[in-house]
């Protein structure tokens, strides 16, 4: 599946001690979790935070986000659905 992220970042959110050097550059890991499926009240399908490593995790270390995504195109196999406030449920359908 291909699918078109567009990400907006807080830079001033980034946490300057987890940049590290690299042979061309300073780097930064990011993490990001989507739902091509279903978008938030502002069309986001997501959200970025910078990486944790494993040991981190175990921790329970949680870092902040720092931006949100937005899925702006697929190839058709899910696409984004704008967020919905949930119809009240019916208790007389029987499924």
């Amino acid at each position: 599946m291909k699918v078109g992220l567009s990400i907006k970042l807080d830079v001033t959110k980034i946490d300057k001690e987890r940049l590290f050097e690299g042979a061309k550059g300073t780097y930064l890991d990011l993490t990001t979790f989507i739902d091509t499926a279903e978008q938030d009240q502002y069309e986001n399908n997501g959200f970025v935070s910078q990486s944790t490593s494993s040991e981190e995790r175990e921790q329970g270390l949680k870092t902040p986000i720092l931006g949100n995504v937005k899925v702006f195109f697929t190839d058709g196999e899910a696409a984004p659905a704008k967020a919905t406030s949930a119809a009240p449920v019916d208790e007389d359908i029987p499924f």
